[in-house]
């Protein structure tokens, strides 16, 4: 479970959300510009509001208090057991991929490390990448080593930012499915940010819809976002 209430400018731009996201998956649904980015950052403890004046920032998961800027409070984001992959993989380019998604992982031993690396290069659909070098990776790769990166320590909450944005439909659908059975049997919570309307009703996730920074609604995706799902039918129909 967790708990979000969020007021954060940015420029002219303000960020106001209030929500209690209680689904395993759920989809950060709006267009460009919406602060859908903003509000993974705030969330993974990356961008901060001030302390004093207007803004605030609360945040909460499962009972553990992430976030909270009128006590000038914030866990570090190594500490928050949350993981973002932006849009940009972010790979750091003097490593190679396993020493990439090893980066995270405290307290395993050497075997236990490889068998983790193992397991998300499997999970990603990546086996072939394990003695590639970052800069060798085109950009659907670098993608799936961002995301095992982000897996690897076994956060509890993971956010997703439009992660899937350089594999092309079959690939993130395929990649979207193995997610959804791993995730939950790993307890991880997941937030994945999209504009797209298809990866809402593909997983069939709980919705939040975010508008020039305002949380409009929340809910099922075929309540929500009943209105795009009839865009997309008139589309195939003209087709």
């Amino acid at each position: 479970m967790v708990e979000i209430s969020i007021k954060a400018r940015r420029g002219s731009f303000w960020l106001e959300v209030d929500s209690l996201l209680l689904s395993d998956w759920t989809v950060l649904f709006g267009p460009s510009g919406s602060g859908k980015s903003t509000l993974l950052r705030v969330m993974a403890g990356l961008d901060l509001p001030a302390a004093h004046g207007p803004e605030r920032a609360k945040i909460s998961l499962d009972g553990q208090t992430l976030t909270d800027s009128a006590n000038g409070f914030a866990l570090p984001p190594g500490k928050r057991q949350t993981s973002l992959v932006a849009q940009q993989p972010s790979l750091f380019p003097h490593l190679g991929v396993v020493a990439n998604i090893e980066y995270g992982l405290r307290g395993l031993d050497r075997k236990s490390r490889k068998a983790r690396v193992e397991e998300m290069l499997e999970l990603v659909d990546a086996t072939s990448l394990v003695k590639r070098r970052t800069r060798e990776l085109s950009g659907g790769e670098a993608q799936r080593i961002a995301l095992a990166r982000a897996l690897a320590p076994r956060p509890r909450l993971l956010l997703l930012d439009e992660p899937f944005s350089a594999l092309d439909g079959a690939a993130s659908d395929a990649l979207l499915d193995r997610l959804q059975r791993w995730l939950p049997a790993n307890r991880v919570q997941t937030l994945m940010a999209t504009h797209d309307a298809t990866d809402a009703f593909a997983t069939g996730a709980s919705v939040v819809l975010l508008m020039d920074g305002k949380l409009e609604a929340q809910g099922p995706a075929h309540q929500v976002l009943a209105h795009e799902r009839q865009r997309l039918l008139a589309r195939i129909a003209g087709r």
